[in-house]
């Protein structure tokens, strides 16, 4: 008797359907066992990824000082200026209007140097235009230099790259370590939309980093320097630390941002959210967005925040699009069924 297949045996109740499949039962031990070797790798992942990041933190600064960077090219082609040198010492940045006078008949170049000439008995400072092969000409121009004013500056700057950069690199060993761990269990309905999920929010959060990388920061900043010289501060120097820190934190939380249609697309799944309910809300999320908006955007000027808040209210749309798709679906599939 004990050699008959499972299902002609009347002591082993019947096997599940195979949408209900949860995977082999474990005792409460093995579980145990399970969720500590998945710690283990997480952390290892974690910490690998930190040194990783920590050894090029020099040129993760290139890559966060960019935006800086470029900023300072789109201020230029809009307030054309000259930077104006002593030797290797940099004097500032004057209009081009202001040295018209100085440039007889050049063609307004990148740069001037300040050169000691004789003029009788007397040394005078002459305005030298620079070549384009100079380096001063070439040299990039930043909006802001960016300094250190203490002797743990520096180390305060690794430290963010180190934790910052080590959880965006190590965050895709850690979502496969937790999948691995939870996977398992899961139904396989449940197992495919997982899947789903984790792939679009992932292509979401790239988005979104790459989306206030090249668009928003670059407006930021502009609009952050105008407005500062405008309430009549020089924003010529800044704090590197605080400048990396906030480069990383609001990349951080723009990527997340993005994750609107993620979690929207999981309450209505799991029955917590229904498509109506959702309809129903949008004119309040119009006001939450633009608060959630204002309050994530340091630089506090309308032109940010919309930049921010129009793509969060398009997934918005778009979540409402994919529930209503689902809803059609499932009512099909009922009256098929009936």
């Amino acid at each position: 008797m004990s050699d008959l297949p499972a299902p002609d045996r009347p002591d082993l109740p019947p096997d599940p359907p195979e949408d209900e499949e949860g995977g082999p039962v474990k005792p409460f031990l093995e579980h145990l066992e399970d969720l500590r070797w998945t710690l283990i790798k997480a952390v290892a992942a974690l910490v690998i990824s930190m040194v990783v990041c920590l050894i090029a933190s020099n040129r993760l600064v290139k890559i966060l000082t960019w935006p800086l960077t470029h900023a300072q090219e789109l201020a230029a082609g809009r307030n054309p200026a000259i930077t104006v040198w002593l030797g290797t010492n940099l004097l500032g940045r004057l209009p081009r209007g202001d040295l018209a006078g100085a440039l007889d008949g050049t063609n307004a170049p990148r740069s001037v140097t300040l050169v000691p000439q004789l003029v009788g008995t007397n040394f005078v400072l002459a305005v030298r235009p620079d070549p384009p092969t100079d380096p001063h000409a070439t040299a990039p121009m930043s909006l802001v230099a960016l300094k250190n004013y203490s002797p743990t500056g520096p180390f305060t700057v690794a430290l963010n790259i180190m934790l910052y950069g080590g959880l965006g690199l190590a965050s895709p060993f850690l979502l496969l370590f937790l999948g691995q761990f939870v996977v398992p269990a899961l139904r396989r309905r449940e197992r495919a939309f997982l899947y789903r999920a984790a792939a679009v929010g992932g292509g979401l959060f790239l988005a979104g980093v790459a989306f206030c990388y090249f668009v928003i920061m670059q407006v930021m900043l502009l609009m952050t320097v105008e407005f500062s010289r405008w309430m009549g501060f020089n924003a010529d120097e800044w704090r590197a630390e605080d400048y990396i820190s906030f480069m990383l934190k609001f990349l951080l939380g723009a990527g997340l941002s993005f994750q609107l249609p993620v979690v929207l697309l999981t309450l209505i799944r799991v029955g917590l959210l229904s498509r109506t309910t959702l309809a129903r809300f949008r004119p309040y999320f119009v006001v939450v967005n633009l608060v959630f908006c204002a309050f994530i955007t340091p630089s506090g000027d309308p032109v940010t925040l919309l930049l921010l808040a129009v793509p969060l209210h398009i997934l918005y749309e778009v979540s409402l699009v994919i529930a209503w798709f689902w809803e059609r679906r499932d009512q099909r599939a009922a009256d098929a069924a009936a």
